[in-house]
């Protein structure tokens, strides 16, 4: 990541995060929080912009791992860790563990930075006018509100903080609806933000070139607005959304912002990618993906590579190695098209459901598959989408809460390998967390 230096992540470094706080930093030489709360420069502004980018990056193959694991996508079967294997599709889940605390402090980093930004542009001694102030407003409220849909997505009942600004304040943790209500509120307020900002924009990383003006950065906005309509079950406000984001029904599908790495000594790399066949990395899609594959899916050749003789680790075994990475420098998306065509298909099941084949069979003829000749009542059509998110979006996050918002989390979806395996619908509150 060219444009993040060792400055940058140093800064974020020290701003070390436990239960929605920042722990005291004893070095004077170091950044502090305060040193930018008040008359905060250009400068400084841009650090803190080009930093919060960065921090998203932190611990992010945690987060897929973890949430895959629990939807059955993929197993992890290096045996570097018996938690995987035992805790993680067993239950219960420890609260003061790392499988549970760890992505909880990820996702909460960002919320955190993100904050920080918008306090230090309202007070900053820069000169920024409006229009340059909501460039930045729009842009940490957007971040900040996908971080918050992460960490909701993976708490579910167990609730979030929505507000952590003041942390000898904290506000309360609210339901999953209520976190879907304020994270939709927060993209609403970017989106004024944006739609008011100046397109001398927040100078961004090249994962985010076509989305790197108020406008464009808006149409990614927009994008998780729809993600997030479409869990609420919204599907006119979902359809009324893509509209005004960046899908494109005849585009690539990959376009869309990513997180990306690099090999330079101030980067860090793609830890989803696993070195083919090679031992230790044995993330292994569930044999049940590839076996129900449609004939002739490209997606699984994509995907994932058969390992000779398969492996074997815990009482659970499987053949297939995950292989969605190419490299280590490859990048991970925010949000891309193709997830955005799969929410059109779903939105418009019962609205419009000619138009809904359409976009089914824009997907299925990506992979290499004929158009879909099932039957278009509601039901049958929401099967074929919720399919082809399960191929087109595997191990990008989506199949746990797919199933869990379908009603859908059952044995019959969740295969239980193992005597002793349950269904984990949740992420605890963290012990921390129930303390404040």
């Amino acid at each position: 990541m060219n444009k993040i230096s060792i400055t940058f992540i140093f800064m974020f470094a020290v701003m070390l995060f436990s239960s929605c706080d920042l722990d005291e930093i004893e070095n004077p030489n170091a950044p502090t929080v305060s040193s930018f709360s008040e008359g905060a420069s250009e400068a400084d502004i841009q650090l803190l912009a080009t930093g919060l980018e960065a921090i998203m990056r932190s611990d992010l193959e945690f987060h897929y791992d973890t949430v895959s694991i629990l939807g059955r996508e993929y197993y992890d079967l290096t045996g570097v860790d018996p938690r995987y294997t035992g805790e993680l599709l067993k239950g219960p889940l420890d609260n003061n563990g790392f499988l549970t605390t760890r992505s909880y402090a990820a996702w909460y980093k960002v919320v955190k930075s993100a904050n920080i930004l918008i306090e230090a542009v309202a007070n900053s001694a820069a000169g920024f006018d409006d229009q340059q102030k909501n460039s930045y407003f729009g842009y940490a409220k957007t971040l900040k509100a996908y971080a918050l849909l992460m960490v909701a997505n993976r708490q579910y009942t167990n609730g979030i903080r929505l507000d952590v600004e003041d942390p000898d304040n904290l506000g309360p943790n609210v339901d999953y609806d209520a976190a879907l209500d304020g994270i939709m509120s927060l993209l609403n307020e970017a989106n004024s933000d944006l739609s008011n900002a100046s397109e001398d924009f927040v100078d961004l990383s090249s994962g985010f070139e076509g989305f790197d003006t108020a406008s464009s950065f808006n149409e990614f906005n927009r994008a998780v607005a729809a993600r997030v309509a479409l869990y609420q079950g919204n599907d006119q406000m979902a359809l009324s959304l893509l509209e005004d984001s960046f899908m494109d029904l005849d585009g690539d599908l990959y376009a869309g912002p990513a997180h990306i790495f690099g090999l330079t000594g101030n980067d860090i790399v793609n830890n989803q990618f696993h070195v083919p066949l090679q031992s230790g990395q044995e993330f292994m899609a569930h044999d049940s993906w590839v076996e129900d594959a449609e004939a002739g899916d490209t997606r699984v050749d994509e995907k994932v590579v058969e390992l000779p003789g398969g492996t074997m680790f815990d009482g659970l075994s499987a053949d297939y190695q995950v292989a969605v990475y190419d490299s280590n420098i490859d990048p991970v998306y925010l949000i891309r098209n193709e997830e955005l065509i799969l929410i059109y298909a779903e939105a418009n099941i019962g609205v419009n459901n000619d138009e809904a084949v359409d976009a089914i069979n824009i997907i299925r003829n990506a992979a290499g598959l004929s158009d879909y000749s099932g039957s278009t009542d509601d039901s049958s059509l929401l099967d074929e989408v919720l399919k082809q998110r399960r191929y087109s979006l595997f191990a990008e996050g989506h199949r746990w809460v797919d199933l869990r918002r379908l009603d859908m989390l059952n044995q019959e979806n969740i295969p239980l390998d193992r005597t002793g395996d349950n269904i984990i619908s949740a992420f605890p509150t963290p012990f921390t967390e129930q303390l404040n």
